[in-house]
């Protein structure tokens, strides 16, 4: 299916989706996030598709945030109609989405802003460009981080430091957000994607569906106290795991000297 706003492509068990509007600095409006709503329900439901990486079109932005000039344009009214259509994943597709447990993949190419950088806290693993700058700055225009990010940046750094964060709209630097944890590696501009290929083949190295039930897990049982969440919570796909053949795989190409063959069921 062709996109008018993203790319989507499918690539040995790699779903690679580029935020393409680099002419607004890869802002999302809601046609945008409908499409990637689209094709994060494809990737979740693709089971030849075991990892998903997210960045944006160009060497500017990995998103801007919230199309301000779009929301001007349409009013109140319009905004929330067009809200209503985009799809269970919420803004830019990932923000609402708590039940896709593939491992999802940010490569943060330049400026990622308000809900850019709602949809970067939204992925599991952040590989960031030197020149990448992260921040909320949705008060300034009348707004808060309302796509999941006064949510999740306390979850992710000190209380203090993300009200700070939040009450002034100031920005980190790429290596300031790795010192805070907010991103994993920090690499010049030429080598983000062979280092986001490098990560992917160090996690192909491992049994998907153990990934998929960490994931659960850390997702499910997070806000949970620790005896609950670890003796009384259930987990699907944790549950599921002895009743795969990777179950069997695994321990089979330990004791035979061999890399396991995983297929993922």
């Amino acid at each position: 299916m062709d996109y008018k706003y993203i790319i989507y492509e499918k690539k040995d068990r790699v779903a690679h989706i580029t935020i393409n509007r680099p002419e607004v600095m890869n802002a999302i409006h809601p046609p945008a996030s409908r499409e990637l709503s689209e094709v994060l329900d494809d990737f979740d439901r693709d089971q030849d598709c075991w990892i998903a990486v997210i960045t944006g079109a160009g060497d500017r932005a990995f998103s801007a945030g919230n199309d301000l000039k779009y929301q001007a344009q349409m009013g109140p009214e319009r905004m929330a109609e067009e809200r209503g259509k985009i799809g269970k994943g919420g803004f830019g597709g990932i923000t609402a989405r708590f039940d896709c447990f593939k491992p999802i993949i940010a490569a943060v190419n330049g400026l990622a802003l308000g809900g850019g950088f709602e949809i970067v806290l939204a992925t599991d693993i952040v590989i960031a460009a030197e020149h990448a700058i992260f921040g909320l700055p949705e008060p300034a225009v009348g707004l808060i981080p309302g796509a999941g990010g006064v949510h999740r940046l306390p979850r992710h750094i000190p209380l203090k430091l993300a009200m700070g964060m939040m009450m002034t709209g100031k920005r980190l630097t790429a290596p300031e957000a790795r010192d805070l944890g907010l991103v994993n590696e920090v690499v010049p501009a030429k080598e983000l994607m062979p280092t986001v290929e490098k990560w992917i083949s160090q996690m192909f190295a491992l049994a998907p569906l153990s990934l998929r039930a960490i994931k659960q897990c850390v997702i499910e049982g997070g806000g949970l106290p620790l005896e609950e969440a670890f003796l009384r919570r259930k987990y699907s796909i944790q549950e599921l795991l002895p009743q795969t053949e990777d179950y069997i795989e695994g321990p089979k190409a330990f004791a035979e000297k061999r890399k396991p063959r995983w297929q993922g069921k």
